[in-house]
């Protein structure tokens, strides 16, 4: 089955920016809707971004206009660009295959171990 792996976390100031990215193997994703979710201490995964197979993306409010996601299929990828970021964008950031319609969790099949963001002030 497909392995996903995140890579891009790490500290940044208030407005700054960082890139995400994830990469699979195992199986090629491009026939497969994507997403990405983040998870704070004390709170529930939630949903952040979400591409599908033809390139149309989705966000969720707290995003929109911040963040972008992107998949580059020749490289087995998807990525998430984040500016203007505060603390209170600071989680755990996951990528995700999805299996069925919905951005909630229990509609991903395959998740990545997650990296660490943390935004300061």
């Amino acid at each position: 089955q497909v392995r996903l792996v995140e890579s891009g976390g790490g500290l940044v100031q208030a407005g700054g920016s960082l890139r995400l990215s994830c990469a699979a193997s195992g199986r090629t994703l491009s026939t497969y809707r994507l997403g990405w979710f983040r998870q704070a201490p004390g709170k529930e995964r939630e949903f952040v971004a979400t591409i599908s197979q033809t390139g149309r993306t989705g966000y969720a409010d707290s995003v929109k206009g911040r963040f972008t996601i992107s998949r580059d299929n020749a490289k087995n990828t998807v990525y998430l660009q984040m500016n203007s970021l505060t603390p209170e964008d600071t989680a755990v950031y996951y990528c995700a295959r999805a299996a069925g319609a919905s951005n909630t969790p229990l509609d991903y099949d395959s998740w990545g171990q997650g990296t660490q963001v943390t935004v300061s002030s």
